[in-house]
């Protein structure tokens, strides 16, 4: 790898790093590339010449918060059932600790309702993958005989996902007097006839 490559790797995170902080306190509309730049230390060219466009970096900006989180949990690298459960408590559990990234993601999340926000597809798309891996895990779970009777995979799937987001959104509003991570677990273990967790 040669060093005007490695350099200009380190330049893009850096600049990525700055338009994630940028986005959790101000949003993507308010947001300027200028701005982003300041705080990346460069100039407003210098970002262009990174990312030509305001989309470009969001693309970016979002990008890496999913290889992050997919490196991290392996979410899609388990089979369908308790363990795909399992390491969404885990992302949860990270995601508590880690107050900014869940600032900018609710707050993208909200703007991105709009059809015509540059991430309102990749929200649309990221949550039905969100969905559909915790709805197969239902259905597998529900063949094993370890979903309890009578709860419908895909709706309990989507609501978990729900439950999940706006979860997070009150933990930034009140974060002393919501238990993210304690509720999603209470909420899975009500529909499981086995533990989430073993003792």
């Amino acid at each position: 790898m040669s060093g005007g490559y490695l350099k200009g790797r380190i330049r893009r995170d850096d600049i990525v790093s700055a338009a994630a902080a940028v986005y959790g306190e101000a949003g993507y509309h308010a947001s300027s590339l200028r701005e982003i730049a300041k705080r990346a230390g460069i100039t407003h060219a210098g970002l262009l010449y990174h990312f030509p466009t305001k989309e470009a970096l969001l693309a970016a900006v979002l990008e890496r918060r999913d290889a992050e989180d997919a490196a991290r949990e392996q979410l899609t690298a388990a089979p369908p059932g308790l363990d795909v459960l399992r390491r969404f408590i885990a992302l949860a559990e990270h995601n508590v600790r880690h107050r900014g990234i869940v600032e900018v993601y609710s707050r993208l999340a909200a703007e991105a309702v709009s059809e015509d926000h540059p991430a309102h597809a990749y929200f649309a798309r990221h949550y039905r993958e969100a969905r559909d891996s915790i709805a197969q895990s239902f259905h597998a779970l529900a063949e094993t005989g370890e979903l309890r009777p009578g709860v419908d995979p895909d709706l309990a799937a989507l609501t978990f996902i729900a439950l999940m987001d706006g979860l997070q959104v009150q933990w930034l509003t009140t974060p002393t007097q919501v238990d993210t991570v304690g509720s999603l677990r209470l909420s899975l273990q009500t529909l499981l006839t086995v533990p989430l967790f073993p003792n």
